[in-house]
């Protein structure tokens, strides 16, 4: 009997897991190249270098903003892979966007810092955000209507993941939105939330996160 392709296609979810695991790697260290010592012959005093470590702070922001973002992203796709029993080319494929969207998170880290106060680059880095979201419950819901789950999933699972990527990504949206006001209260909003979301600290006004 001939085998479809499609069929046999991306069914190894540890595979998947493997390659994701080596891209948020590659893209968290990755992170870390955009911040430089300030070079030794521009400093000629402790003030000098003070000076400079200041003028470091945005990139040194965005980097530790960026490095939440995709432990938040890496966590909700480990959990995820962990409820299935198998993949299949659709799936494999949406993820595989997804870490397309996780290799450029260092891309809008970098414009951002160079361009803090500009809401293009905001905008940049909010849509990589919303890209990440999208494509991760595109995984899901995939995975859900294909029969990959795993049919011992806890109770509520499904309503669980959904929730937590849509109120997230409307939280994100809001906070994008607080640049019309100042690029800065934005990206406080967007740690905010993103605190919230690793430490997993829970309080009444975000009970239904």
């Amino acid at each position: 009997m001939k085998t479809i392709y499609n069929q046999i296609a991306g069914r190894s979810a540890d595979r998947l897991a493997a390659l994701s695991d080596g891209v948020f790697a590659f893209a968290m260290t990755v992170l870390a190249l955009d911040l430089h010592v300030p070079a030794a012959f521009t400093i000629a005093s402790e003030s000098g270098l003070q000076h400079a470590l200041i003028e470091l702070a945005p990139r040194l922001l965005t980097y530790l903003m960026s490095f939440l973002t995709l432990g938040i992203f890496w966590v909700g796709q480990n959990t995820q892979h962990d409820l299935l029993k198998s993949s299949d080319r659709g799936y494999a494929w949406i993820h595989i966007a997804f870490l397309m969207a996780v290799t450029l998170v260092p891309f809008s880290t970098s414009l951002l810092a160079e361009f803090i106060t500009y809401r293009t680059a905001l905008f940049v880095y909010w849509f990589n955000i919303a890209f990440l979201g999208a494509t991760l419950l595109g995984g899901w819901y995939r995975a859900r209507a294909m029969g990959l789950v795993k049919p011992d999933a806890p109770p509520g699972t499904d309503t669980a993941l959904v929730r937590r990527v849509v109120v997230a990504q409307i939280l994100y949206a809001i906070a994008a939105a607080l640049c019309v006001f100042s690029n800065y209260w934005a990206i406080a909003m967007i740690v905010v939330i993103q605190l919230q979301y690793a430490i997993g600290f829970r309080f009444r006004p975000f009970s239904w996160m």
